[in-house]
């Protein structure tokens, strides 16, 4: 089956996308330009020191979230408070994704930046021209 060897497999056979203890998953773009894959994450709440970016087994891109966030801002200040709605959020609780990425690509040099709650990760393309995976075999009379 063709699909075992394509990098989206990860997104549909393997529970690989965890959602975060408030429900909300870490939302993800991948586009690709011609020098680079660029990943964007929806982390609101989180700071750089809470999510941990990694390349695992040469090829798996790993985005992780702990614990982080603005804890209810508003708790303990003013016990009159009460809540109707809690949607948002606001970081609390972990995510985990795994993007396996393709064999093209330099994972020595991959960036990454957190601003306004979105995590942008640039993955440079080897660009290089790669010999050609078609090689001619000699045939003789006798092996």
């Amino acid at each position: 089956m063709a699909l075992f060897g394509d990098p989206f497999r990860r997104f549909l056979l393997s529970p690989t996308i965890y959602r975060n203890s408030s429900g909300s998953a870490a939302l993800l773009d991948w586009f690709e330009s011609p020098n680079s894959h660029i990943f964007k994450i929806n982390v609101p709440g989180y700071s750089k020191e809470d999510i941990k970016v990694q390349v695992e087994d040469g090829n798996v891109l790993v985005v992780k979230a702990e614990g982080g966030g603005k804890k209810d801002e508003f708790l303990g200040k003013e016990k009159e408070i009460v809540w109707h709605v809690a949607e948002r959020g606001g970081g609390r609780g972990d995510f985990f994704r795994e993007i396996e990425l393709p064999d093209d690509v330099k994972v020595d040099q991959i960036k990454a930046q957190v601003e306004n709650g979105v995590l942008t990760i640039v993955v440079p393309k080897d660009v290089t021209s790669k010999q050609s995976k078609v090689r001619n075999i000699n045939i003789t009379s006798k092996l």
